[in-house]
């Protein structure tokens, strides 16, 4: 470690600021590090005192629940309790959040959004390039047509399949039909003459011969090339459909990654640096050739005005801190003590972001055009926490020399503190909000922890159907309009979690659109090219009028504890218990073993989910709970975790990096991890994952490092 303002900085990380991050800025490296020392002096104790509130006030409502043991739960009863104890606020007075400088991606479009692991720089620039996505591919190589044109999963093989392609092109052109319709007659017999569309489309203009509509504020190209093997196939030429697909993405140094020491936050932090000055590249092999992998360089068309117009190439990019919970041993404050990492993570991601304001990098690439850094913040609870993430960026801005609000805030609606004051954490941070988005599987996390006295809960498949999920849902987008969010911010929903499920997710995820959500995450950059398609069916704006009109559900449905009203028979305990243990076990020997925060682990049928640290909380909350309540025993819960083990061995058997579990649970850092995961659940910090996940990262990193000088010592 090396000492920079007091501080004892991690020297890769200290090298990375001063080297790379600050090159440029005009901001003196003492002048920094000082600042930031000021910052850290300031308002680590402030992060203490809201960590400390977080868990007297879950005493007090185990308490509650434990006094009450055995009597019916009376939730008007428990919604006093809760004002009492301060964790419910007075709502505010109505008022409309004021965010300035406000891209349109964010304020004025509708349309997916990826969410994509920091640490990856080949995944990164994937996402950021998938502003556009051909819709040919995304129907050709998915099962996307199967229920509805007999096409039944992916195409084998490498060669082209003729039956299928056609059918694609029919699939293309009855889109256009249905969201750009011609004047008179179909797509499928447009010659390539001129597009006369009816009302709600308009042609913008050309690149080439490729048509550019526009439509519900989202762009089709309309590809025209009767030289290529398809497009010489077709009268009009048309050889692809391209569609403006995620419109923005979640760079994430929070869950789906395994950032545990200095090392791997500076591997985090260069991605996004990379990013910010649009020079990122990455460099693999690819079906035996070595690919370099860029930023994509933005579209000029011609309009049909005569004025050139500039569509941008890539995601508008946020990037996601981590929440107030942990500490990272990368900076070490003067009490020894470890930096705590949502601080330092808003300080370094935000000097980043002043590459792109400055315009530092790559002059062809910029992210915000309206000069705006934008910082997802998760896992806050309640107001109290907002004001501090407001707190912060404003000592932020003064650290970098910004103009107030600057930086903006997304903030994530995953904790059950703040679904319950979601107005009111809106207005701690109204002038720089831009984003409320719903997380379902932190928020049933929490759910099921804060509640972990209250009684047994019921398995998690049923919770999607429970009363409080509904309210959950539709009170983040009735709250959010209430607020002023339409026109000028987000209102996001969660994941689809299959990626190869994709016939299902079209079928599925239009309810996003509907609700009123003008973004919604998705796996893969194909995901959102297919759930582009429900942004050109629903105009999100327009729905909102008439959901703008209905009265929000009572708290009081929200505050509706999800308890089980039957007991189970062995036989589906033992079913819950196989499920939990090999969702837990199958994310968590990533984690540990490879560093992996995010990846598709098959679950205990063998369907690929997308899996990241929230899946986990409510696994491993979920058998907490039935635990404390003794619904299952011990016994049977190391049961269900050493046969889970077996299975997750079996499941990545082709892995050559895979350290097996079975036979050896002692051994294995990551089958101790998932074993503490749920037997010291309930003692858990909100539940929270990550505190078990880096001790035991950590370890694994303690082991290999000795094993690696013992080897260089014998070699």
């Amino acid at each position: 470690m090396i000492t920079r303002a007091g501080l004892r900085v991690a020297p890769e990380l200290a090298f990375f600021v001063e080297d790379a991050a600050l090159c440029g800025t005009g901001i003196d490296a003492d002048r920094f590090w000082q600042g930031f020392a000021a910052i850290l002096a300031d308002l680590v104790p402030v992060n203490r005192e809201l960590l400390a509130t977080r868990e007297h006030m879950q005493r007090q409502i185990d308490q509650w629940h434990l006094s009450r043991k055995g009597e019916p739960h009376d939730v008007c009863a428990y919604t006093e309790f809760l004002r009492q104890i301060g964790y419910l606020v007075p709502e505010p007075e109505r008022f409309c959040i004021d965010p300035r400088g406000v891209d349109p991606e964010i304020a004025t479009m509708a349309g997916p959004q990826l969410v994509v692991p920091a640490l990856n720089a080949r995944f990164v620039l994937n996402a950021a390039n998938a502003r556009w996505g051909s819709l040919y591919d995304a129907l050709y190589g998915t099962d996307a047509l199967s229920g509805t044109d007999a096409l039944s999963g992916t195409p084998t093989g490498g060669r082209y399949d003729r039956e299928r392609g056609d059918q694609v092109i029919a699939a293309g052109r009855r889109f256009l039909d249905e969201a750009v319709p011609l004047a008179a007659g179909s797509w499928a017999d447009w010659n390539g003459g001129q597009a006369d569309l009816r009302p709600g489309a308009q042609v913008i203009g050309r690149r080439g011969r490729n048509l550019f509509i526009r439509h519900h504020r989202l762009h089709i190209e309309i590809v025209i090339d009767p030289g290529s093997p398809i497009g010489g196939t077709d009268k009009a030429g048309i050889a692809d459909i391209v569609l403006e697909a995620a419109v923005s993405t979640i760079v994430d140094l929070e869950d789906s990654i395994a950032a545990v020491d200095g090392r791997d936050k500076v591997a985090a932090y260069g991605n996004w640096l990379g990013l910010m000055r649009g020079e990122l590249d990455a460099r693999f092999d690819k079906d035996g050739q070595r690919v370099t992998r860029t930023l994509a360089a933005d579209r000029r068309i011609a309009g049909t005005d005569g004025e050139d117009i500039v569509l941008p190439g890539r995601s508008l990019l946020f990037v996601r801190n981590v929440g107030l919970l942990m500490t990272n041993p990368a900076i070490l404050l003067p009490d020894g003590s470890q930096v705590p990492e949502g601080i330092m993570d808003a300080v370094i991601t935000s000097l980043c972001g002043l590459h792109d304001l400055k315009r530092l990098g790559s002059a062809d690439v910029r992210n915000s055009r309206t000069g705006s850094i934008y910082i997802v913040k998760p896992k806050l609870q309640g107001p109290d926490e907002a004001c501090f993430a407001d707190r912060l960026f404003d000592k932020v801005e003064d650290l970098l020399s910004l103009d107030r609000h600057t930086i903006k805030i997304g903030v994530m609606d995953e904790e059950r503190r703040t679904s319950a004051n979601l107005a009111a954490c809106i207005a701690a941070v109204r002038h720089r909000i831009v984003f409320i988005n719903t997380g379902f599987l932190d928020r049933t996390g929490d759910e099921i922890h804060t509640s972990m006295h209250a009684g047994p809960m019921v398995p998690k498949g049923e919770m999607k159907h429970q009363p409080w999920l509904d309210a959950y849902e539709r009170r983040n987008v009735a709250i959010g309009l209430a607020c002023g969010l339409d026109g000028r911010a987000q209102i996001g929903k969660g994941m689809w979690a299959m990626p190869d499920r994709m016939a299902d997710m079209l079928e599925a995820k239009i309810a996003h659109p509907l609700s009123g959500a003008n973004t919604a995450w998705v796996p893969s950059p194909t995901a959102a090219t297919l759930h582009a398609m429900h942004y050109h069916q629903v105009d999100v704006f327009d729905q909102r009028v008439q959901i703008a009109a209905q009265p929000a559900l009572p708290l009081e449905t929200l505050l509706d504890i999800p308890l089980a009203e039957r007991a189970f028979a062995s036989e589906d305990v033992r079913r819950e218990l196989d499920n939990n243990a090999q969702g837990i076990l199958g994310y968590v020997v990533r984690w540990i073993d490879q560093g992996i925060g995010c990846s598709k682990v098959p679950d205990i049928t063998d369907t690929a989910l997308m899996e990241d640290r929230a899946t986990l909380r409510i696994s491993s909350q979920a058998i907490a709970n039935w635990l404390a309540h003794k619904v299952c025993s011990a016994a049977d819960v190391e049961d269900a975790l050493q046969r889970m083990a077996a299975k997750v061995d079996a499941q990545n058997a082709g892995d050559p990096d895979y350290v097996p579990m079975a036979g050896k649970l002692q051994d294995s850092l990551a089958y101790r991890a998932a074993h503490d995961l749920v037997f010291k659940g309930a003692a858990q910090p909100s539940g929270y994952t990550e505190p078990l996940l880096h001790h035991w990262r950590l370890q694994h990193k303690c082991r290999n490092q000795a094993e690696r000088v013992r080897d260089q010592s014998t070699g």
